[in-house]
């Protein structure tokens, strides 16, 4: 009476050709709604005769589970293939997330950067950025660096053309803040320098942070102070440091500061000094009325001191059992 094996032949070729949202639903209005296939079997059901409900109800039963089911299936089937992209090229922002891969972690160099960031950020100095591709009188002779200095040579510096280079180191964003700008001056930047240089605590392109202050009176105990309290924020305790006088173009006097790690050795981990007088006359600040300290780190360096780092280029490789650990 109900011709199940013509009828599930029918709906199978119908189903076969559903390939989207509006066909699949051309399908639930012809099987499943209220004038739909099903409703009317379910009619003829209810008007056969007593002795053949039985036989006739467990077809009836069959047919609807069996449509249902492959209904489901294509229309799930459907969706998903929407949701991976394949036929629109559309996101359904809306899908919940499958957490196939797990959540990543902040790198180490950002760990660091963002803690000296928020040390500096904490005592009023203000954030300031300049490009990583450089002009030759902002990076060298503005900086009272001249130019028998070993970085103007081809074999140092990552040279564009006479007058471009690949920044070799962040102070020339001291120039270019000062030049637009009056005391007081507190600022503190960040970003990547380029050197050609390669070793096991070298690589060609780095991070440096760079800071400085210029206003009446400040002297190098100043710098001194905030050094010290700055190293002792970063490796949460109080490290053997030391100054030793050095020379930089840029500052006068000039000082490396070391500390001792735990193999008992000094290490130096930056540069720092009062500002050279002629930087400040070359910038228009009156050098007699105004004075100022600026320093310079290496991330990587700190970065490999607070996690027991002893090869650079292992930040570097994106090897993700070595990134978990941080």
């Amino acid at each position: 009476m109900f011709k199940i094996k013509k009828n599930i032949k029918i709906f199978k070729k119908k189903i076969k050709k559903c390939k989207d949202i509006e066909s699949i639903n051309n399908i639930k209005l012809l099987y499943l709604s209220k004038n739909g296939y099903i409703n009317k079997l379910k009619k003829k059901l209810k008007e056969s005769p007593e002795n053949l409900k039985p036989n006739l109800g467990k077809n009836f039963n069959f047919i609807k589970k069996y449509i249902i089911k492959k209904i489901n299936f294509i229309q799930k089937k459907i969706n998903k293939k929407k949701s991976l992209n394949i036929n629109n090229n559309e996101i359904d922002i809306f899908l919940p997330s499958k957490n196939y891969f797990s959540i990543g972690n902040k790198h180490p160099i950002t760990i660091i950067l963002n803690k000296i960031e928020h040390f500096f950020e904490k005592i009023g100095f203000n954030f300031f950025y300049g490009p990583e591709i450089e002009k030759t009188n902002y990076n060298f002779k503005l900086l009272n660096i001249g130019k028998n200095h070993p970085s103007y040579n081809i074999k140092n510096t990552f040279w564009i053309n006479k007058k471009l280079l690949l920044r070799t180191q962040t102070s020339p964003i001291q120039i270019r803040y000062m030049k637009n700008k009056k005391p007081p001056i507190k600022i503190i930047t960040s970003g990547c320098v380029f050197r050609k240089d390669n070793d096991n605590t070298h690589t060609p392109m780095f991070h440096q942070v760079e800071g400085f202050w210029v206003d009446k009176k400040i002297n190098f105990t100043h710098l001194k102070y905030i050094i010290k309290k700055f190293i002792y924020f970063l490796f949460k305790n109080k490290k053997k440091i030391k100054f030793i006088p050095a020379y930089f173009p840029f500052t006068e006097p000039s000082a490396e500061v070391n500390i001792k790690n735990t193999n008992n050795k000094w290490l130096e981990i930056l540069g720092c000094g009062m500002i050279h007088p002629k930087i400040l006359k070359n910038v228009n600040i009156n050098y007699k009325k105004y004075s100022g300290f600026a320093f310079g780190m290496g991330i990587e360096r700190l970065t490999m001191l607070k996690f027991n780092i002893t090869d650079i280029k292992i930040l570097y490789k994106n090897n993700i059992r070595i990134l978990k650990q941080f």
